[in-house]
C-alpha cells in the first residue's frame, strides 16, 4: 500500500501484500471471491492483528500468503522476493517454507494422530536437517517443549493425551521448530476453554519478544486482538475496511462495519451492559458499485472509502481525538 509506506518509511517491511485477489472455483457457477484486491504492509517485529467475522477472508488471507492456496493474482513480497510466483520445490520455495509458519486453528485435526509428539514436532527439523543426529534432535525437541510451557516427558505420547491447550502448546513448538521469522497464526485460541486463551496468547507474547518474531494474528474476537496486536487491519466480504494502531481502530473506530463489530464486544459491567445498544451494519453498502481505496483518512489510519466519502472520514476522525482530548481523565 503506497500510503502506508510513505507515513512510516523508518520501519523494515517484511511482507508486502500488492492488490491480493483469490477466487475459487473461478468461471463457474459456484465462484467464491474470496479476497477482492486487498494490500498491506506487515512490518519486521511487530504483530498486525486480522479481524472479521466468519467468511470475511481472513483465513483465506493467511493461507494464500504462505502460499497453501496460489493467489489468483497479486503480489506476496517476503524479503523481495515475490512468494506468488515462485516455483513449488525451488530452493527459494524451501527457503521460504523454512522462514514462514502457520499456527492453525484446530489444535487437534492440524496434528498428526499416529504420529508422537516428539516426531510431529521434529517433523520440520528433519525436513530442513537442522539436527546434528539423533540426540541433537531430541535435545531440540526437548527444549521446545520447555519453551511452550511443556516437558520432556511428554514428547513420548501422542496427541489424544492431551487438552486443547496442550495441544496448541504443541502445535507452536512445532512451528517454532524451524526457527522462522513470521508465523502466521490462524484464530490460535477459537477452539480453546476461554480460560486457557489468555495463558497461550501471553505465551505468544513471551515467544515473540524473546526471539524478535513477526505475526499476522488472525482472529474474530477484537478484544484480544487489541490485547496482542501492534496494529489491526479489519476485513470484511474478502476487502479491507480499515487498518490502524490497535488503539486507534479500537478508540476511533471510522467504518461502519468496525464500529458495529466493536459495538457487539460485552463490557464486563451489567448497568454498562444494559444500556448499550449495538450498532447495526449495513451490509447494502458491500453492493454500492462506486469505487473505493484504502485511504490514509488520518496519520496512519487508513480506510477504504469512496472518493466522496474521504471529506467524511477524515472530519469524523478529527472530531473523535478532539472528543478524546477534552474529556476529563478517567471517563472512558
Amino acid at each position: 500500500m503506497s500510503d502506508e509506506k510513505t507515513t512510516a518509511p523508518e520501519r523494515e517491511i517484511l511482507v508486502k501484500v500488492e492488490h491480493l485477489v483469490q477466487t475459487f472455483n473461478q468461471g463457474k457457477k459456484d465462484e467464491v471471491k474470496a479476497i477482492q484486491d486487498i494490500s498491506f504492509n506487515i512490518y519486521k517485529g511487530e504483530t498486525l492483528g486480522l479481524v472479521g467475522e466468519s467468511g470475511s477472508g481472513k483465513t483465506t488471507t493467511g493461507r494464500s500468503i504462505i502460499r497453501l492456496y496460489q493467489p489468483t493474482s497479486g503480489d506476496v513480497l517476503f524479503e523481495g522476493d515475490n512468494i506468488a510466483k515462485l516455483r513449488n520445490g525451488s530452493k527459494k520455495m524451501l527457503a521460504f517454507r523454512r522462514k514462514v509458519q502457520m499456527i492453525f486453528q484446530d489444535p487437534y485435526a492440524s496434528l498428526n494422530p499416529r504420529m508422537k509428539v516428539k516426531d510431529i514436532i521434529a517433523e520440520g527439523i528433519d525436513i530442513h536437517h537442522l539436527a546434528k543426529n539423533d540426540a541433537d534432535r531430541d535435545k531440540r525437541v526437548n527444549e521446545l517443549l520447555e519453551e511452550v510451557g511443556l516437558n520432556k516427558d511428554h514428547a513420548t505420547r501422542y496427541p489424544h493425551e492431551f487438552s486443547g491447550g496442550q495441544r496448541q502448546r504443541i502445535g507452536i513448538a512445532r512451528a517454532l521448530a524451524v526457527e522462522p521469522e513470521f508465523i502466521i497464526a490462524d484464530e490460535p485460541i477459537s477452539a480453546l476453554d476461554v480460560s486457557i486463551q489468555a495463558q497461550v496468547v501471553n505465551l505468544l507474547k513471551d515467544i515473540q519478544e524473546k526471539q524478535d518474531l513477526t505475526f499476522l494474528f488472525i482472529a474474530h474476537d477484537l478484544s484480544m486482538v487489541k490485547y496482542i496486536s501492534d496494529r489491526i487491519a479489519v476485513m470484511h466480504y474478502g476487502r479491507l475496511v480499515e487498518l490502524a494502531s490497535a488503539d486507534e481502530v479500537y478508540n476511533h473506530p471510522l467504518h461502519p462495519y468496525t464500529q458495529s463489530l466493536l459495538s457487539a464486544i460485552p463490557i464486563p459491567d451489567p448497568d454498562i451492559e444494559r444500556k448499550r445498544v449495538p450498532i447495526p451494519y449495513d451490509a447494502s453498502r458491500a453492493e454500492d458499485e462506486r469505487p473505493r481505496k484504502m485511504t490514509e483518512v488520518y496519520p496512519d489510519h487508513f480506510v477504504f472509502a469512496a472518493e466522496d466519502e474521504i471529506s467524511q472520514y477524515k472530519a469524523a476522525a478529527v472530531k473523535s481525538h478532539l472528543k478524546e482530548q477534552s474529556e476529563p481523565i478517567g471517563v472512558q
